[in-house]
């Protein structure tokens, strides 16, 4: 049996999708079901159980036995959010029980961190954990993945085998329900749906020009590989960029966009908000020595492959995964 939290979210109910394809039924979905916007994220997937986050720790006192591992991807993922609190409860101290109960029930864990960890970069964008404790995150999001990152790391206690994964800018389908916090690639293909163009922040940083702006960005599929390469490892514990190792332009993104919907390029700018100012990423591109040096050997998608799969295949067709 394998506990998935976050399960009706983007990520999770991704990976739930990619642990059936790969023959694995016996899944316990956890989350907070009060979404309605979720609900295509899990209605077609296969498991056993659907446990309410709250309940989840009773839950496991009486069902221990028959867990085999803890793929915790539930979160706050609201970048802009402002209640601090909402953000320790559920992105920290939620975090730390599971922790805590991996280690007491001997199971194993990996878990969702975050590149937006890394701040303005300054720091570089290595795994190294060393590192970790000097990064400063520009938002409150950032800061609790980074305080449970920062916690774990000065654990003496810990899981027999556990991986943070420092994701970068991931997007793909069963990410509908995000609104404003869904990928660049859904808010374009969305815009250019609607008016035939796309407009992108200007730059307010003088390295960067407009559209010039830069992360790393991976294809959800991709990351639900890694998940299960450390399904099956179960060793090298520690935290790991998980991205594709190449930054791309915000203008060769929403070129992507365009062409995978074979509409003539329209671009143009907009101010960044003046809640983002301040708080944004320029340039993000992960450093996967690491996760390389354990033997995970896959490749990744492309930008542009990755993007006409979700375009193509799921996009135009609504469908989820």
């Amino acid at each position: 049996m394998i506990v998935v939290t976050g399960a009706a979210g983007f990520i999770g109910s991704y990976v739930v999708g990619k642990l059936n394809r790969e023959g694995f039924k016996d899944i316990v979905l956890v989350d907070k079901y009060d979404d309605p916007l979720k609900f295509q994220n899990y209605q077609t997937k296969t498991y056993s159980e659907i446990i309410d986050r709250d309940h989840f720790f009773d839950w496991l006192a009486s069902n221990e036995k028959f867990v085999q591992m803890i793929i915790h991807m539930g979160a706050r993922t609201d970048t802009v959010g402002q209640e601090p609190e909402i953000y320790q409860q559920l992105n920290l101290e939620y975090s730390q029980k599971i922790w805590k109960a991996c280690i007491q029930y001997g199971l194993p864990l990996v878990y969702a961190s975050s590149a937006s960890t890394y701040g303005d970069g300054q720091f570089g964008f290595s795994d190294d954990h060393s590192i970790i404790p000097e990064l400063r995150p520009l938002n409150l999001y950032a800061q609790s993945k980074h305080d449970f990152d920062r916690w774990a790391l000065e654990q003496t206690e810990q899981p027999y085998f556990w991986a943070g994964l420092k994701f970068f800018n991931v997007y793909g389908p069963n990410e509908y329900h995000k609104s404003r916090m869904a990928s660049v690639i859904f808010q374009a293909y969305n815009t250019i749906l609607e008016t035939g163009k796309m407009d992108l922040f200007r730059s307010h940083h003088p390295d960067f020009k407009d559209g010039e702006q830069a992360r790393d960005f991976i294809y959800v599929e991709d990351v639900a590989k890694v998940i299960l390469f450390f399904m099956n490892h179960r060793k090298d514990s520690g935290i790991y960029n998980v991205g594709t190792g190449v930054a791309r332009t915000y203008l060769s993104l929403t070129k992507a966009v365009f062409n995978s919907m074979k509409v003539t390029e329209n671009v143009g700018y907009m101010d960044t908000p003046e809640d983002l100012q301040g708080k944004y990423q320029y340039f993000t591109c992960a450093n996967i020595q690491k996760l390389r040096s354990i033997g995970y050997t896959e490749p990744f998608y492309s930008l542009e492959d990755g993007i006409d799969d979700y375009v193509t295949n799921y996009l135009i067709s609504g469908n989820h995964y």
